[in-house]
């Protein structure tokens, strides 16, 4: 039977339909996963294909002193690369090589032997060795220009300063602390292909134009106080025969650090030549016992509290007292010494005597209050917070010898920074490396200014310190007597701490540091420094190892012209400047108070405004010659006593 032609023929319709439309709706599912599902995946990789983002990293910021001096810079130095594609002969070539860069022939060929059409031989190289290359004209062999880091000042402020890398990331100190400030935001660009595959740059491709340039750092460093004082450090750990040695500067009123050495230092510029533990900064990243330095500020809390008077007297037991299993000495034998004595002639005796008076907790939470056991908070990489037991585990024992600084372990910043507080009327602030920073437009970026932490003690309680620190230097028989400066009051304490002896469980009979710390002028103070030398074969008392040294700083600074920064401090820079900046205490809440303890200063004076002030202070003046006060004795800052008479020379400056 034959099937009627009309039924075959909607068969077949239906058939072509139905596999349309199954043709249609994978077509559409398909279009759907590449374009919806898929579409950013597979731009990407078309991207990769035919396009690049070239990052192009701009000039690293500088790095300047707070008299606009450079103290970091980069500049444009050659780079040794070659084409391995080009090269014919890898051995004959990595031979001439190697003769002129100074390297080992193998390397060399290793990356000349390679496939592909770029490779690194040698990374910034001297203009020399630039020449030299260029000069053996060899085909696949190129100079490239980098930038490279430079430190015009070689060791000056190494440890401080840090260094950057091959690829212009910091690595050690403030390089590495605002390495995003001083790098900045990289500049990208698109390269695509052309039909030929031939690279070509798409212009108008440069993204990320609106990207923050990179910025110069402003430090509170003065350079030429930095210099005097590595350089003074340098020759005392030579002459004492000392491991090494650290050393501040700081404005106590503000908390800037003008100066901060250590001894061995380092060159960044061939930071690779030296061991890590020479980059390390000492000054905020090794704890030591404080020793006798610790002393003022057992004396400030017995003294704040009202445990203690400054004549009280205690005796010290001639030389030897028994404290539990423990018996503590003096290095002198002393009966009976009054606060201030105890100061005077350092003796741990007296100290142990005032802690136990002002008690353990008590004890405890001045040294807290003075910053000790927390980091200070300097804005710089690996600073410690020393170590620091609750007070609740103290023994009778433990009481004792932190009242003369042993058993507790402090950074030079904590010690330099305690000290500040005393000579800032007991206002404790924060100390800080960097003023600011400006980009290349001149505008400031961000601004660090000076911030109170607290008030530990009282102004009257200050005064009282300065007072006794003042004896230890200026009287006779004071540990500090080395430290003393003609015509200038100086405050200060020496110290002396042995080191414990890990190996041995013990602290060591040989090893000590030897350390001393003070600010001057007495009355008034611009400058805290503080002298820590480790390991002293020679001299390893503080008083005559490192006092000197302090006393040469001191000098330098007063009479070597380096002290603009008591007035104003210019921010500048090669391509703009930041505002002058006056520094404001209105938030400090301080009220000014004379000091009725201490020789107050009358150089600079007239004679009608000298004997108006010590009248005031109830001194007797006596005046030699006219005109204007030009010395004095006794020195201003010198404590008044029994005997509250001065002799002023005038000059009319003929």
């Amino acid at each position: 039977m034959i099937k009627k032609p009309g039924k075959w023929l909607r068969f077949r319709t239906i058939t072509l339909m139905v596999f349309s439309l199954v043709f249609f709706i994978a077509l559409i599912s398909r279009t759907f996963q590449l374009q919806i599902l898929y579409g950013e995946t597979l731009k990407a990789q078309a991207d990769r294909q035919h396009t690049k983002t070239l990052r192009h990293q701009p000039e690293r910021g500088l790095i300047l002193d707070r008299n606009g001096e450079k103290l970091a810079a980069s500049v444009m130095v050659d780079s040794v690369c070659a084409n391995p594609a080009k090269i014919n002969n890898p051995r004959e070539v990595s031979s001439r090589l190697s003769s002129v860069l100074n390297t080992g022939r193998r390397p060399i060929l290793k990356k000349l032997s390679k496939s592909g059409s770029f490779c690194w031989l040698t990374r910034r190289v001297s203009p020399a060795c630039a020449d030299d290359v260029t000069a053996l004209n060899i085909d696949g062999i190129y100079l490239t220009k980098e930038l490279k880091r430079f430190y015009p000042n070689s060791e000056l402020a190494g440890q401080l300063l840090g260094f950057a890398g091959l690829d212009s990331t910091g690595l050690e100190g403030l390089e590495l602390k605002y390495d995003s400030y001083l790098r900045g935001k990289p500049e990208k660009c698109l390269w695509g292909r052309d039909a030929k595959g031939k690279r070509i740059f798409l212009q108008g491709s440069s993204i990320d134009e609106a990207e923050d340039d990179n910025c110069n750092l402003i430090l509170t460093l003065d350079g030429r106080i930095q210099y005097l004082v590595e350089s003074q450090l340098r020759d005392a750990v030579r002459e004492t025969g000392a491991k090494g040695g650290i050393a501040v500067v700081m404005d106590p009123k503000t908390g800037e650090i003008l100066a901060m050495a250590n001894v061995p230092g380092f060159n960044p510029n061939t930071f690779f030549r030296y061991s890590s533990k020479v980059w390390r900064n000492k000054v905020i990243t090794d704890c030591f016992d404080p020793g006798s330095t610790f002393k003022p500020f057992l004396a400030a809390g017995a003294l704040e509290e009202d445990a203690v008077k400054e004549d009280d007297t205690f005796y010290c037991e001639n030389g030897a007292y028994r404290v539990g299993n423990k018996t503590i000495r003096d290095v002198k034998k002393h009966k009976e010494l009054s606060l201030q004595e105890i100061l005077k002639y350092s003796s741990n005796i007296g100290a142990v005597k005032v802690a136990d008076v002002l008690g353990r907790e008590r004890f405890y939470q001045y040294i807290r209050k003075f910053g000790f056991g927390s980091r200070t908070g300097i804005g710089l990489p690996g600073e410690s917070s020393g170590i620091l037991r609750a007070s609740q585990k103290w023994t009778k024992v433990d009481t004792a010898t932190i009242a003369f600084g042993q058993g507790v372990s402090v950074t030079a910043i904590q010690l330099i920074t305690a000290l500040s507080a005393i000579a800032n009327d007991g206002v404790l602030m924060k100390p800080y490396v960097v003023r600011g920073l400006i980009d290349h437009k001149g505008r400031v970026v961000k601004e660090f200014t000076p911030t109170v932490v607290r008030r530990v003690i009282s102004p009257s309680t200050a005064g009282k310190l300065v007072s006794i620190l003042t004896s230890v230097v200026e009287e006779e028989g004071g540990t500090g007597s080395n430290a003393r400066i003609a015509n200038v009051g100086v405050a200060g304490k020496s110290g002396t701490s042995q080191k414990f002896d890990f190996a041995e469980g013990r602290y060591s009979h040989d090893k000590v540091k030897a350390s001393f710390m003070g600010f001057f002028p007495a009355v008034d103070p611009h400058f805290a420094i503080l002298v820590v030398l480790d390991e002293p074969e020679k001299h390893r008392w503080g008083g005559v190892a490192a006092a000197p040294v302090f006393k040469n700083i001191a000098e330098q600074i007063l009479y070597g012209g380096n002290s603009s920064h008591l007035t104003k401090c210019a921010y500048e820079a090669d391509s703009g400047r930041m505002r002058d900046y006056v520094v404001k205490r209105a938030d400090l809440t301080i009220t000014e108070t004379s000091n009725e303890s201490i020789m107050p200063d009358f150089m600079g004076m007239s004679m009608r405004k000298a004997l108006k002030l010590s009248q005031e202070r109830g001194v007797d003046l006596k005046i030699v010659g006219s005109g204007w006060a030009e010395r004095q004795k006794p020195s201003a800052g010198a404590p008044l006593k029994n005997h509250r008479s001065c002799v002023v020379f005038f000059s009319d400056g003929s």
